[in-house]
């Protein structure tokens, strides 16, 4: 993602906002990222994903069906003891 800093950002508001139709731009100051400039379809595609959540509880039949059939392999039965 590109930088700019702030100060830049201002003088060439255009030239980044025109940057920013392709791909977000990362805006500084002081050295420390403040802000993403990006395009709304950039931004809705973002919050759309941010939004897409499955609840276990309303997983498909085969889904869970799957999932109780399914062994881990042996090499990772140490694991286990993590949930002791």
């Amino acid at each position: 993602m590109p930088s700019v800093g702030s100060l830049e950002f201002q003088r060439k508001f255009g030239d980044h906002m025109h940057q920013a139709q392709r791909e977000p731009v990362e805006i500084t100051r002081h050295g420390r990222r403040e802000f993403v400039l990006m395009s709304a379809d950039h931004y809705d595609w973002l919050r759309a994903a941010a939004q897409r959540t499955h609840r276990t509880a309303d997983a498909a039949d085969v889904v869970i069906d799957a999932v109780e059939r399914a062994e881990m392999d042996p090499e990772h039965a140490h694991l286990d003891d993590l949930l002791k």
